[in-house]
């Protein structure tokens, strides 16, 4: 029998260690009896926040469910506007927004997003996202 050094036993141990954290999460998504719908955690792509329009602390933000063109890849069909400028907004895997004004700081709704990118900008004025090179 050859000597079994530890760097030998390691790999092995290592290696059934990632073949069994392979297989388990495999054989339960294939068990019908672990299947329990759609993940709550996760919002349903149909799922759009409601219709908003508002004046916050002298601004007025707008979001609506879009269609069409747009950066709505990242937005998930929602779009957003402060004083009639578009606020590029994102939705994460965890159904949080960001902003491209606030983008460290999740919050629930692009209702949300909109007045913290209001109170990020301090009076200053939205610029049009990609910012167009000055003439």
């Amino acid at each position: 029998m050859p000597d079994l050094s530890r760097r030998r036993a390691l790999t092995a141990a290592t290696a059934l260690a990632g073949a069994t954290a392979l297989a388990v999460p495999a054989a339960r998504a294939s068990d019908p009896a672990h299947d329990h719908g759609p993940s709550h955690d996760a919002p349903a792509a149909h799922d759009s926040p409601a219709a908003f329009d508002e004046v916050y602390k002298g601004r007025r933000i707008q979001g609506r469910p879009s269609s069409g063109g747009g950066h709505h890849h990242h937005g998930g069909g929602y779009t957003v506007s402060v004083d009639g400028v578009e606020l590029h907004v994102m939705r994460n895997a965890d159904g949080t927004w960001i902003s491209v004004v606030s983008h460290y700081d999740p919050v629930a709704t692009p209702r949300a997003a909109a007045r913290a990118a209001v109170d990020e900008l301090q009076g200053a004025r939205l610029l049009p996202f990609p910012a167009s090179p000055a003439n």
